[in-house]
């Protein structure tokens, strides 16, 4: 398995940022290569993804999800992937947004992709889309505020 670890200082408070980040639907309007993600439930979602001319779809299920601190996921099927984005307040209208990432890449060009640093430079594109399009924004498109706790081994 791969990893990244990004993080990115929103001028947006700390409720704003998360139940932005929960409108995952939303996600094609900053995520490079992500053309479509469809809310199946509380916690199952669908991705169309298509990286470097590779188009593929997966499920991927909230594994944790706590207001104002963090949405953990894993995929359930497919591409091989989890991670976990967490909010911390800096202070009343600035948040950090850390975005922590593993995944199996797969084939020569995704393999060779992840040793140049592709995916690292992606998701730091993608954090840097999300401060633009939240603080141009001003506030939230929806937000989910349900928890869901994490499993028990």
């Amino acid at each position: 398995m791969s990893g990244v670890m990004e993080h990115v200082d929103v001028s947006v408070p700390i409720r704003t940022a998360y139940d932005q980040w929960t409108q995952f639907e939303e996600f094609p309007h900053f995520m490079e290569g992500v053309q479509e993600v469809r809310q199946l439930s509380d916690t199952m979602t669908h991705w169309t993804v298509e990286i470097a001319g590779v188009k593929r779809e997966f499920d991927a299920q909230i594994t944790e999800q706590l207001p104002d601190e963090r949405v953990a996921w894993r995929s359930t099927g497919g591409t091989q992937q989890a991670g976990v984005v967490t909010f911390h307040r800096l202070d009343e209208g600035n948040t950090r947004v850390t975005l922590q990432m593993e995944f199996e890449p797969q084939g020569v060009v995704e393999k060779a992709g992840d040793k140049l640093g592709v995916v690292d430079r992606r998701t730091k594109g993608d954090l840097a889309r999300f401060k633009q399009y939240i603080e141009r924004r001003g506030q939230e498109t929806g937000a989910w505020r349900g928890k869901v706790d994490r499993p028990t081994p």
